[in-house]
């Protein structure tokens, strides 16, 4: 079946592997992870389990670690609308790095992107969201002496002389091959990957030295640092590194979750009411009726149920497997499996509603200023 993913959308059901050769991506092999596992002590659960699938580099930047040359972590949001579960994936996974590895994180909100892309968004609405999507970022425990979160139409001053840097370097031919754009394509998105290139190499800029980059992100975004690899060198800074996950699913048949559907999306605004309602009219993996559940068992592999626990919503592996289990075997039920994961999901919103409450107080010691 035909899938399409580029930075800005995702259609039809995606083949990892046949994406990862069409992006030139190449795979975390278990003798990589071995090596992450080495410095870190343990491995992530997303590492685990596939759900950090690919890399650009990352054998060289545990070379430049292990030579003593830190590195600094890149990920970001482009801010359109509140924040859901699917892309806390990478911060999640970004927060472990930073711990592990004591390294400083710029997170950039790309408010100029969605006021570009987006024909009925404002600037002053991206800016908002942008703000909003920050105390998500916060609320997850983000170090503040290690964090700075860029705002871009805020932070022009800084990120303006380095991105015609990029610019310069970069032909119209290029990144209209890149991201497909047409000759009705307003400029400032024809311009606007110059600017996401910025944080790339902006700690190098700042410290007067080459410092290595990590940047994990969704594989959808990949695009953007391809452009940024090619640039970078010729400006003389190191190509920055990355680490792809895949793709949080939808509550529906197919597809991520959507900000732009939100049928399909846990936000981390919903409330209580709202989570059980999207829960429990979620797609299942299951059988036309209990009788023939208890007898043909499940489906947890396209079960959007079974993900949220395999994603997010079961860290132990072996409790997972049981589940899976259970499900294939007919003696665990669609309807308890929603009714747990609704407990689990408003459980986890409850607290993290409080840190992000909490975070309004804090968010200026994590406002990158210059």
């Amino acid at each position: 079946m035909a899938f399409r993913v580029t930075p800005w959308e995702v259609e039809g059901d995606v083949d990892y592997q046949k994406l990862m050769k069409e992006f030139g991506v190449k795979p975390l092999t278990k003798k990589l992870l071995q090596r992450i596992k080495a410095h870190t002590g343990e491995l992530h659960y997303m590492l685990r389990r596939g759900i950090f699938i690919s890399h650009r580099d990352l054998n060289w930047l545990l070379d430049e670690y292990e030579k003593g040359n830190k590195f600094f972590l890149y990920t970001g949001r482009g801010p359109s609308g509140h924040t859901h579960l699917g892309h806390l994936i990478p911060w999640i996974f970004t927060k472990w790095l930073q711990d592990k590895f004591k390294a400083e994180l710029y997170f950039q909100m790309t408010d100029d992107e969605k006021f570009l892309f987006n024909q009925k968004l404002s600037l002053k609405q991206a800016n908002s969201f942008a703000y909003e999507n920050a105390l998500d970022v916060i609320a997850l425990g983000f170090k503040p002496g290690l964090t700075k979160i860029i705002i871009d139409s805020e932070c022009a001053g800084v990120l303006y002389p380095l991105a015609i840097k990029v610019a310069k370097r970069l032909t119209f031919s290029v990144v209209k091959a890149v991201f497909g754009f047409k000759n009705s394509t307003n400029v400032g998105s024809i311009f606007f990957t110059s600017v996401q290139a910025v944080p790339a190499f902006l700690p190098s800029v700042l410290k007067g030295k080459n410092i290595p980059c990590l940047i994990p992100h969704g594989i959808d975004q990949d695009p953007h640092f391809r452009v940024s690899r090619d640039i970078l060198p010729k400006l003389g800074y190191y190509k920055p590194a990355s680490i792809h996950n895949i793709f949080f699913p939808s509550l529906k048949q197919g597809n991520k979750m959507s900000a732009s559907l939100p049928d399909t999306a846990i936000f981390t605004t919903d409330t209580p009411e709202l989570v059980k309602r999207k829960i429990w009219n979620a797609f299942t993996g299951g059988r036309e009726s209990i009788e023939q559940q208890r007898r043909l068992g499940g489906n947890p592999e396209i079960c959007p149920v079974f993900k949220y626990y395999f994603f997010l919503f079961e860290r132990d592996d072996a409790k997972l497997e049981e589940r899976r289990q259970a499900c294939m075997q007919g003696k665990l039920l669609c309807g308890e499996c929603k009714q747990e994961l609704i407990k689990r999901v408003n459980a986890f919103l409850e607290e993290h509603q409080k840190k992000r409450k909490q975070a309004k107080g804090s968010i200026k010691k994590y406002l990158f200023k210059r």
